[in-house]
């Protein structure tokens, strides 16, 4: 069973109807209070915590829920209340499902995974004196060494939830790496895949037949140190997992943008412009939401997270947008003040089945825009074979193939434009925006032949020149 469960109901939970769900355990049980009131937790007599309770969340955006949970479930607006059971303590994760339960017969709602959900009693008979007490304050971390953080994840699809977005800010702030450990069957969201980007963080899939691997790379793990760490042989060479390397194909692809833009730092500068410009090229509407965690639940605004990222100033703000539910897109960026500017790293990425075609033909006009009204930098587009629904499987897929590479005035200037202009290798670049000040665009092929990696290599090459 899994340790997260979660209530959707039509009605925010009141306190009533939270402390209906906190008797779960029977009177003997305590309850308290951490993040400022953010999570409640339901404790056993000694103190320790054996179910967190993260305060509901109001989701607005259509297909949000589906798309996290991996099923259906009900559509938008709903309340997201999510309860995370301890792993050390063999009743906590009945316990969050009783909690659940209760909250969603109370309040008409229903709860995930359906199978956990009841409203009985769960009596605490594990002598929990037996138990280590738990080195962490972080609700979802389950182990805590000097040099990792590790979470265990029993759900089909891990999201980068308020949860563990916190262990990431935690684990980061102590130094320390952050390791997801899931079954073989769990993929991720793209935004939990970014948050795993550099290692010693890792995605650690627990095979019942091979043992421990990454789920990225698919180098072979064990627990050496306090960590997981590859396995590796008397050359010092990692080996990759069987399961890793077994792929099905489905013809289904992934349309990839690396975005970066540079805007002065002034008081009208909004943010969210150059995103919202990609998604009206490429899907023909705005983004549908967007958030600092998944689920998604406001809905779009330039505005908001302007105020949002300058509030948080001179820190970075990092965010996630998403697209309708017809249209698979799903964009993370982050805004960080430099003493250039403000700058947006952004990364979007779109779905598409086997009849559907990626609208390669729509990225040069994306660049023109981008270029000459939001600020431009870099922008590198690229085409992959990989899942439709934008989540992340345990096993191998194939690298992207890049499509083109623009590059804004600025970055034009600063590289010598005639330089820029005149690869020996080829391709020739488009001029786009200003005659006087152009953003230069290099087309690199359809996304399908990887020599197109060979063409880009040299011309990255030449433009670091100089």
């Amino acid at each position: 069973m899994t340790k997260d469960v979660i209530a959707l109901t039509p009605t925010m939970p009141d306190l009533n109807t939270v402390l209906a769900g906190l008797y779960a355990g029977g009177p003997d049980l305590g309850v308290n209070t951490t993040a400022d009131g953010a999570v409640v937790q339901l404790c056993a007599p000694d103190g320790r915590p054996l179910v967190s309770v993260e305060a509901p969340i109001l989701v607005h955006i259509p297909g949000e829920t589906t798309r996290l949970l991996d099923c259906p479930a009900p559509d938008g607006p709903v309340w997201w209340t999510e309860a995370r059971a301890s792993t050390a303590v063999a009743e906590a994760g009945r316990l969050a499902g009783s909690f659940a339960g209760r909250l969603a017969t109370v309040l008409g709602g229903t709860v995930w995974p359906p199978e956990a959900a009841t409203t009985d009693v769960v009596p605490l008979t594990t002598d929990v004196t037996a138990v280590p007490v738990p080195t962490t304050a972080t609700p979802a971390v389950d182990v805590l060494t000097t040099t990792t953080a590790v979470v265990i994840q029993d759900r089909p699809l891990v999201p980068l939830t308020s949860w563990l977005a916190d262990a990431l800010r935690t684990a980061t702030a102590a130094d320390r790496a952050l390791q997801i450990v899931t079954p073989p069957t769990a993929r991720l969201t793209l935004p939990t895949r970014t948050a795993l980007r550099g290692l010693p963080s890792r995605w650690v899939v627990q095979h019942p037949e091979h043992g421990y691997y990454d789920g990225l790379s698919g180098a072979i793990l064990h627990w050496k140190n306090g960590t997981f760490t590859p396995v590796r042989d008397n050359n010092g060479t990692a080996q990759a997992a069987e399961a890793f390397e077994t792929v099905t194909g489905t013809g289904e692809r992934q349309l990839l943008l690396a975005l970066r833009t540079r805007h002065p730092a002034d008081t009208d500068l909004v943010l969210g412009r150059a995103l919202e410009t990609a998604f009206h090229h490429l899907t023909d509407a705005p983004p549908a939401g967007w958030s600092t965690a998944e689920p998604v639940n406001l809905p779009w605004s330039t505005r908001q997270l302007t105020d949002l990222a300058r509030s948080r100033a001179p820190q970075p703000t990092w965010l996630v947008a998403v697209g309708r539910p017809d249209r698979p897109a799903l964009a993370t960026a982050r805004v960080t003040r430099t003493p250039a500017g403000v700058e947006e790293d952004i990364t979007l990425a779109l779905g598409y089945g086997t009849d559907e075609t990626p609208p390669l033909n729509a990225i040069e006009p994306l660049a023109t825009a981008l270029a000459t009204e939001h600020g431009l930098a870099t922008l590198l587009t690229s085409l992959r074979t990989a899942r439709r629904d934008l989540t992340v499987p345990p096993h191998l897929e194939a690298p992207p193939i890049p499509v083109a590479l623009t590059l804004g005035h600025n970055e034009v200037e600063h590289i010598d434009r005639t330089r820029a202009e005149h690869p020996p290798l080829g391709p020739t670049p488009t001029r786009l925006g200003h005659p006087a000040r152009p953003a230069l665009h290099y087309p690199l092929g359809e996304g399908t032949d990887p020599r197109s990696w060979v063409t880009f290599q040299h011309l990255t090459r030449h433009l670091k020149q100089g």
